[in-house]
């Protein structure tokens, strides 16, 4: 089945099962591997890209739901060579330790950020539920507060 979506800008015409898990069309059909495998269960957000501008878990959501639709990833969030800014908070605060996590978990803030700009603790908490196995959640705290400040 051709599944017609847009990738970091650039509209891609995927010929792949319309059940396929968009993290795998993400990553072995367009090559595109900074997006993570974790659970496979939609839990850990590992797997987290933006489809049309909302935060999605791509490893269990069908390829099919995207067709039409506007995909970001970690590998497109960045503008011109210039990081995005929760990037750029990531590496001022020094949040990653293993880095696994770490795009999936920018791609959340990035998400929550753009609909919510000062987000309450609870809204925080409520967006950004990935998993990080290093316990850098205390640096993503602060690295998220840097930015709605700024």
């Amino acid at each position: 089945m051709a599944i017609t979506i847009t990738v970091n800008g650039q509209q891609r015409s995927l010929d792949v099962e319309a059940n396929m898990p968009l993290l795998w069309a993400i990553r072995e059909t367009l090559g595109l591997t900074g997006t993570k495998f974790g659970c496979g269960i939609a839990a850990c957000g590992a797997c987290t890209v933006h489809l049309n501008g909302r935060a999605v878990r791509s490893c269990t959501l069908p390829v099919s739901a995207a067709d039409g639709g506007s995909v970001t990833t970690i590998e497109g969030l960045a503008t011109d060579g210039t990081l995005h800014k929760v990037q750029q908070a990531w590496v001022e605060h020094q949040v990653p330790q293993c880095g696994y996590c770490q795009s999936g978990m920018i791609m959340a803030v990035s998400a929550l950020l753009d609909q919510h700009p000062n987000p309450s603790d609870e809204e925080i908490d409520a967006a950004v539920t990935n998993i990080c196995r290093c316990g850098t959640f205390a640096r993503v705290r602060r690295a998220i507060e840097s930015v709605a400040r700024s």
